[in-house]
């Protein structure tokens, strides 16, 4: 038995997710924290599911 404590290496984004960064109107933004303080969410999990249900209800439709 080991007296040690072994610490394996976490990677980054380990955990499914991944940190970016994007502009955003400020109205937009201003938008989202109403949500956010109205929901008690915070504003990464609102724009989450904003994003997932957006993509859900999405189509590409080609213009003649």
């Amino acid at each position: 038995m080991s007296s040690k404590l072994l610490i394996t290496k976490k990677m980054r984004g380990d955990d499914g997710y991944r940190v970016f960064s994007v502009r955003l109107k400020t109205e937009l933004l201003d938008q989202v924290n109403a949500l956010a303080d109205d929901t008690g969410r915070t504003r990464n999990e609102l724009i989450g599911m904003l994003l997932e249900f957006a993509l859900e209800h999405s189509e590409v439709v080609n213009e003649h």
